[in-house]
């Protein structure tokens, strides 16, 4: 009998690690750990907020020293499991990892609907959404300083799952699909980490007039009917903060016409990695998207994609279909 590898989930605050890897321990006939409940505990028992176990975590070493404990005997165990951990996947070698994130307004907005409790309340959007970034960034900064491993890079995980619009439901049959090999094997297999965006925040880097074949309707028919997870997968660049696309302009916005809430895609850069021409993931993103270059892309498929900030402070300040934008 083959022993099935473990499943461990981290991801932003807000991602809905919680709701699906429930369901996914379920479905898979797994026992669940959930190191997030055992942290708000601690919270409760010393009268804190998460946040603030967090900050004290900063200085107490103590305090992820019995989390750490219980991961790593865990894992030494070999029982295949759910795991929903910030650092399972640090632990956990031989395991599917799974990495969930989502647009921060939205983390907010899901966080502050769910019930609240002592160890995590918020009166506001916009003190969940800030109160989520100071939690995040203060687990990050703990990990690399104890751990010297940085949570936000995507190559610590096989698989990357942007749930901003997908609903539970579909993040939890295409992870399902991963695990079980029917969905971006190569990938999984050959080049990890496999993305699984949603299309409708990932940023072109070609102008759309420039593109042929974008509203070919047989082949935006043939996606359509196939569904995400017969399209080839996109290759993709990360600064950090934005998705952009490498290769795959055709085959997003078909996705964008079919009205996916997921693309599979591969991640060619991060950050400090180069892209092409030696210019790393960071300067390929800067030097390549304009704003009227995002707006064109964006109203043609009616999204809205956010203008980042090295386009705000950029020369190509006027939009497309604006008075003085020639258009």
């Amino acid at each position: 009998m083959t022993v099935r590898q473990s499943i461990v989930f981290n991801g932003d605050l807000g991602s809905g690690k919680s709701t699906v890897s429930v369901e996914i321990a379920k479905r898979l006939g797994l026992r669940r750990v959930s190191v997030g409940d055992l942290y708000r505990q601690m919270a409760q028992e010393r009268q804190m907020t998460a946040l603030q176990l967090n900050l004290h975590a900063e200085l107490d070493q103590a305090v992820d020293g019995y989390v750490d404990q219980l991961q790593r005997d865990i894992a030494a165990s070999g029982e295949s499991l759910v795991m929903d951990s910030r650092l399972a996947w640090h632990f956990f070698t031989d395991a599917l990892k799974v990495h969930m994130i989502t647009e921060p307004g939205e983390a907010a907005r899901r966080v502050l609907l769910r019930p609240s409790g002592p160890a995590e309340s918020y009166t506001s959007l916009e003190e969940a959404e800030a109160k989520l970034r100071e939690r995040s960034e203060s687990e990050r900064n703990r990990f690399i300083l104890r751990y010297g491993v940085d949570k936000a890079r995507l190559r610590n995980y096989d698989l990357v799952c942007d749930t901003t619009r997908a609903s539970a439901s579909e993040v939890i049959e295409h992870i399902v699909d991963a695990y079980e090999g029917r969905l971006g094997a190569e990938v999984l297999r050959d080049a990890p980490p496999l993305l699984l965006l949603d299309p409708a925040r990932i940023y072109p880097t070609e102008d759309i007039a420039a593109l042929r074949g974008l509203w070919d309707s047989e082949f935006v028919g043939e996606v359509a009917e196939a569904g995400d997870e017969a399209l080839e997968p996109l290759r993709i660049g990360y600064t950090g903060e934005y998705f952009f696309v490498v290769d795959g302009h055709r085959r997003l916005s078909a996705a964008l016409q079919s009205g996916f809430p997921l693309v599979p895609a591969q991640l060619v850069a991060e950050v400090e990695e180069p892209v092409v021409g030696g210019l790393n993931a960071i300067d390929y993103f800067a030097a390549n998207v304009r704003p009227s270059m995002i707006y064109d892309w964006a109203a043609a498929h009616g999204t809205a994609l956010p203008l980042p900030e090295h386009a705000l402070l950029g020369g190509d300040t006027v939009l497309a279909g604006e008075p003085g934008s020639g258009a």
